[in-house]
């Protein structure tokens, strides 16, 4: 069946010809295979091998291995050397993401150095099958149930439409040479488990089971396809992007009748786990929130609002005197103009000689208050004036003012400005304010 690898590569990569190419090889059957289907159709690449350091001699004989097929056949090598096990212990993870980790992190750093399109590693249909029951046996949603993508970012896996029997079929008609990992022989890792006893039984309830699992990933992607194309339509249906954040109508949502599926679909990637909370947050009281790592999730009133985590609200920005342009968090522009026309929320006209430079672009902070225009003077509390316009906890914190002599406020900036600093018929220098 490797016969048409050059066919099967051409009909996923169309460009590959031309393209620089790192391949991953660990020395093992399947890397071998990839590195002399790679040589015999004429690419451009290199071998990049990663020693772990977790099999004592056997792993450096691995790499000698390697380097060694690279000298042979005149293909420029890089390798790097990890402790493994101690990476693992500092960042509490397990061997397996450790290394996993670690190799893909080298992999990126020689793609910026040596300027390589991609890198391709010798996954194939087996590993996609492994990958399958392995999220299954842990709770997954449909994007877990898919196998391994073809191409992710910059890696790219040309052996998955073929198995591992494919593979020592063509070693052995081949004559390769290639290296034997003995932790593959234990049944430790939850892969090797179903690897040794759980595929052997399915093949032989059905012996074209991978035939027959390549059939039931295509109806899975073309599922996965389906639910992206709902989302994306629903999504432009309910969900408002806002600069600083995305507001979700509950009411539109809720008629949805499988309405948590949109939500763990939009919230998922985001890093929010929690999602029997989320899922009631949806009837919960305004003020409610939950929190990822860098996000967080607010119920306001018949709105789901996410946004980033806030920052830290001490933030300033000293703007002086004829300063035509800010960009701080938010963009601002100053010219002096000999005639106003309307003001909006995000074009004001202020009396420059009122102002006391330089100003300050600032957080609201309890206390603060102004004179809203066209209140004839009367002050009023920025808190309060949050309340009656009905804004949420994020769109607070992501609201910012423009101060005279840090303390009078001109412009509550894209909501409302003060009466002190608006221009009359005297007004001999206009400074006009746009929120851009």
């Amino acid at each position: 069946m490797l016969s048409n690898f050059h066919k099967n590569l051409l009909q996923h990569f169309p460009t590959i010809t031309s393209q620089k190419l790192l391949l991953a090889t660990s020395g093992g059957i399947d890397s071998m295979v990839l590195a002399d289907l790679f040589l015999k159709n004429g690419l451009n690449f290199a071998i990049a091998h990663c020693n772990f350091n977790l099999r004592g001699t056997e792993s450096n004989q691995d790499q000698q291995f390697v380097e060694q097929y690279c000298l042979k056949n005149n293909i420029p090598f890089f390798t790097t050397s990890f402790n493994t096990q101690k990476f693992a212990e500092d960042y509490q993870l397990s061997i397996q993401l450790a290394a996993r980790k670690l190799r893909y992190e080298y992999f990126y750093e020689l793609i910026k150095e040596s300027h390589f399109d991609f890198v391709a590693t010798a996954h194939h249909l087996d590993d996609s099958i492994e990958t399958f029951f392995i999220n299954l046996s842990r709770g997954t949603g449909i994007d877990g149930l898919t196998g391994i993508p073809m191409q992710n970012d910059k890696i790219i896996r040309p052996l998955l439409d073929f198995s591992r029997k494919d593979i020592e079929n063509y070693a052995s008609d081949n004559k390769l040479s290639w290296r034997e990992d003995s932790s593959n022989t234990s049944d430790y890792y939850l892969r090797n488990k179903i690897r040794h006893h759980l595929t052997p039984i399915l093949r032989e309830l059905n012996p074209s089971f991978a035939l027959s699992f390549q059939q039931t990933l295509k109806h899975l992607k073309q599922a996965q396809s389906l639910r992206d194309d709902a989302s994306k339509i629903v999504y432009k249906k309910i969900v408002e992007d806002k600069t600083d954040f995305k507001r979700i109508n509950l009411k539109e949502l809720k008629i949805l009748p499988n309405y948590k599926a949109y939500l763990y679909h939009w919230l998922q990637p985001l890093g929010f786990t929690a999602w029997e909370d989320i899922y009631n947050l949806v009837d919960a009281k305004t003020g409610k929130q939950i929190f990822s790592e860098n996000h967080q999730l607010l119920k306001n009133r018949d709105f789901l609002i996410i946004a980033p985590k806030t920052k830290h609200t001490d933030e300033k920005f000293i703007i002086e005197r004829h300063t035509s342009e800010v960009n701080f968090n938010i963009k601002l522009l100053f010219c002096k103009v000999s005639k106003p026309f309307f003001s909006t929320n995000k074009t004001i006209f202020v009396d420059d000689e009122k102002l006391q430079y330089p100003l300050t672009l600032r957080r609201w902070k309890t206390g603060d208050i102004f004179h809203p225009l066209g209140m004839n003077g009367k002050s009023k509390k920025v808190s309060k004036f949050f309340k009656d316009e009905k804004l949420s906890r994020i769109e607070k914190e992501n609201t910012w003012l423009l101060c005279s002599n840090d303390d009078e406020i001109i412009w509550i900036i894209g909501k409302r400005a003060d009466e002190r600093f608006k221009i009359n018929h005297t007004t001999k220098n206009i400074l006009q304010i746009d929120l851009v």
